[in-house]
């Protein structure tokens, strides 16, 4: 089969909605240089630039970030609080230039721990991007799958409670509509960079049909050469179409 002549023929024939990355590996990049884990996550905000910007040039829907998990609180206070101020510091720097892109950035995850200058910073970034209509960029913070889907049984059970809903009414679309991430489109491919091979709590009942691809780079490391090789992988496995990253390359290097 010959490679589409464009993104939106390709688009057609299966590339993946939304995307999902377990971004693994900034701790063990900085240690491998000599440097504290945070220097780290700070090389990881170049990465976070370059998986956007792939995700957007091929049209994707979404494309959700792991950036903190829930459990992540059990880390030294120390790197707790300076992912906090990064998370501040690049809420505030980067979210115009999402916005002229016309990306909507979408915050899930338990927020009430959240500093309220954070819960701000988040506020104001998610109402500046809501009225765009390119790719929804969806980073998940406090944010454990587990906890999705016990929150969303829980606004299942006040419904039932208040007389609004019998509980045989209770399907998996019920349950959906109560997920965080309502509204995007199941995970059709989940990324986890770093070496290891597990899902660690991460949109469980929505990547229940996901291709899984893990790769050894670390996430400061992931490009979008890295980022084309998932995608390919993807089309091979899940359409078919056989296509290569150097071909996905080749796509994203035509203009819109």
């Amino acid at each position: 089969m010959s490679l589409p002549a464009s993104l939106g023929e390709m688009a057609k024939q299966g590339l993946p909605r939304h995307v999902a990355i377990i971004m693994d590996g900034n701790g063990r990049w900085a240690q491998q240089r000599g440097k504290m884990r945070v220097f780290g996550h700070k090389a990881g905000v170049n990465a976070v630039r370059d998986a956007v910007s792939v995700a957007s040039r091929l049209g994707l829907s979404a494309l959700t970030l792991f950036a903190f998990s829930s459990e992540n609180w059990r880390r030294p206070e120390s790197e707790v609080s300076a992912l906090m101020e990064l998370f501040i510091h690049v809420l505030g720097g980067e979210v115009k230039k999402l916005h002229k892109s016309n990306i909507r950035l979408r915050i899930t995850g338990e927020r009430s721990r959240f500093s309220s200058r954070l819960q701000d910073k988040v506020a104001a970034a998610e109402a500046l991007t809501a009225n765009n209509t390119g790719l929804i960029l969806n980073v998940a913070a406090n944010y454990g799958g587990r906890w999705d889907i016990t929150q969303a049984a829980a606004a299942l059970a006040v419904e039932v409670q208040a007389g609004h809903l019998a509980p045989e009414q209770i399907d998996e679309d019920a349950l959906a509509r109560h997920l965080s991430t309502h509204g995007l489109p199941d995970v059709d491919l989940l990324i986890r960079t770093g070496g290891d091979h597990r899902i660690s709590n991460f949109v469980l009942w929505q990547a229940a049909y996901a291709e899984l691809y893990f790769t050894p780079v670390l996430w400061p490391d992931f490009d979008a050469v890295v980022f084309s090789e998932a995608i390919a992988s993807f089309a091979s496995r899940e359409r078919r179409f056989g296509c290569t990253g150097e071909q996905i390359r080749a796509l994203l290097d035509q203009p819109g």
